[in-house]
């Protein structure tokens, strides 16, 4: 073939590859996101109570959606300000910052609030909030910068941690409502307080209409229905919200997901979200929790009718988002907190169970004794909070121990005590994940925040603190819970494999063709790809 034959093929070669591409259309970008986040959903109950649910809530999230069955959170003890911090940003607390609700401070050794900032008023609220502890980006921080400020970002939920966590630092706003006023308010971090906002409160504030709320079954075949063994004959229930815990009552029942889902339709009414052809996040969180925090063996009848309410306001929510936005330009993930509020201790003996009671402070009394005793006088021990104690490193750098060394015998020192299952210090947590279990703790632990020493109590066991009254049963059974996409033609599908929760991030980074959070180092999920449209 000579030069100008072998010429004429290549351009015409290249020419049907350009008419090729410029024939493919790129798969559509959703207009809009919603991240709903159900706090202590569970898997189980979710099963269980599906003989009263309709077409449009949970059945429609299983018939079409994309469903991981096997969803789980890559650290330990995860509660509802950890998992929303590490949904959002694709990362664990070990990197993200956020190791829970509460931890303690190392300086004043006072507790710490997640999401507490005294140089950001609160807006409609006394509680002055930001998402400084969040140490990296999320989902919508990321939309921010890939659309330079243009994409909209809003998050609504009952309790300010999970509205300000999943916000992230760039959103438009975050919005919860308070404790004590049972007001929708925020926090000047995001700038000014919505006007809709404001509206929304002249108009339907809770305040006036919580009076006349009372909660009752929505069925009356709900009490007929006894999925819970132990529970007892109650049948019916009625709760109205009153006195000074009213709205803290409220937050933690089913009426809270009206609410919501309300103010979530009030939002999309009043602002362009989802309307351009610039994708957007809304955030939102409900409740799936037991009333008022309390045992489900307490209220068997309020957990079933729950559930059943539930299926209803999703599907509402589902309505509400896709009236407004358009069936097809949504995609919605639904998933749980991944932990369950602690069931009421029962005394186990009786069934000759192994038991008993392992007070951290007298712990941590025992174990300054214990290193005074070796290395002298001194306060070794600073405070404790939870299972973790926390040591006086100043007195140890002053004194020139070898911290290693202090961490070794406090640890040698601590497994011996009844009611101790294991010991993990600082520096066993910082060495990797090379004994059984240790990469969930060491991902759950933050150098920054958390204690030198955890202590690991054993299953039966109860961890009581005699300073905060505070005491907890240990447990590890599993609880598990679903992961679900929805919307946007993504094909329908059913996956049994287990998937951990930071890789729900960076896929919804690729659907909308943004980075990741900056911290993410985790893949996409494989399979989550939007259809193209004809």
């Amino acid at each position: 073939m000579n030069r100008r034959k072998s010429y004429i093929l290549t351009s015409v070669v290249a020419i049907m590859a350009v008419l090729n591409v410029e024939g493919q259309t790129a798969p559509d970008v959703p207009r809009l996101v919603v991240n709903i986040v159900i706090d202590q959903l569970r898997t189980d109950y979710m099963e269980a109570f599906s003989p009263f649910y309709s077409g449009q809530g949970f059945m429609r999230l299983m018939r079409q959606g994309r469903v991981y069955t096997q969803a789980e959170y890559p650290f330990d003890t995860p509660d509802r300000a950890s998992a929303v911090a590490c949904l959002l940003t694709g990362t664990s607390p070990y990197v993200n910052g956020i190791v829970g609700q509460r931890w303690l401070d190392r300086q004043s050794l006072q507790p710490v609030y997640c999401v507490d900032d005294p140089d950001h008023q609160g807006q409609q609220t006394k509680d002055n909030t930001s998402a400084h502890y969040l140490a990296v980006t999320t989902l919508g921080d990321e939309l921010k910068i890939g659309t330079e400020g243009r994409a909209l970002v809003y998050s609504i939920a009952p309790n300010r941690d999970a509205a300000v966590l999943s916000a992230g630092h760039a959103a438009d706003a975050a919005l919860w409502i308070d404790d004590e006023t049972g007001t929708w308010c925020g926090t000047s971090y995001y700038g000014d307080f919505p006007q809709w906002a404001q509206e929304y409160e002249q108009k339907s504030s809770l305040s006036k209409r919580i009076g006349g709320l009372n909660w009752q079954p929505i069925n009356e075949s709900i009490g007929d229905f006894n999925y819970f063994v132990s529970a007892s004959a109650k049948k019916t229930f009625s709760h109205k919200f009153s006195g000074d815990r009213k709205y803290r009552e409220f937050k933690a029942s089913p009426c809270v997901n009206d609410e919501v889902n309300a103010f979530v339709q009030h939002a999309l009414k009043s602002t362009m979200m989802g309307i351009d052809d610039i994708t957007d996040i809304l955030n939102v969180t409900l409740y799936a929790g037991t009333f008022d925090h309390q045992s489900v063996s307490r209220y068997p009848v309020e957990i079933q009718d729950a559930y059943v309410r539930l299926d209803h306001q999703l599907a509402e929510l589902f309505n509400i988002v896709e009236n407004r936005v358009g069936e097809g330009r949504v995609l919605f993930v639904v998933t749980s907190t991944g932990y369950t509020d602690p069931e009421d201790p029962a005394d186990l003996s009786r069934y000759r169970v192994p038991t008993g009671t392992f007070s951290i402070t007298r712990a941590q009394l025992l174990l300054n004794m214990y290193l005074i005793a070796v290395y002298g006088q001194g306060e070794y021990v600073e405070t404790c909070m939870g299972n973790e104690i926390y040591l006086n490193l100043k007195l140890i750098e002053n004194k020139n121990l070898n911290l290693a060394e202090v961490l070794e015998r406090s640890s040698d020192f601590l497994i011996q005590l009844s009611g101790v299952r294991d010991v993990y210090t600082s520096q066993r947590l910082a060495l990797g994940a090379w004994t059984p279990g240790i990469s969930k703790l060491r991902n759950a632990y933050n150098p920054k925040c958390s204690g030198d020493i955890l202590v690991q109590v054993s299953p039966g066991w109860t961890l009581v603190n005699e300073n905060t009254h505070e005491q907890s049963l240990s447990r590890e059974s599993y609880v598990g819970f679903p992961l679900f996409f929805l919307g946007c033609n993504l094909p329908a599908e059913t996956i049994q494999t287990p998937v951990s929760i930071d890789h729900v991030a960076p896929t919804l980074a690729q659907v909308m063709r943004i980075r990741a959070p900056n911290a993410c180092s985790q893949a996409p999920l494989p399979g989550v790809q939007l259809q193209r449209k004809e």
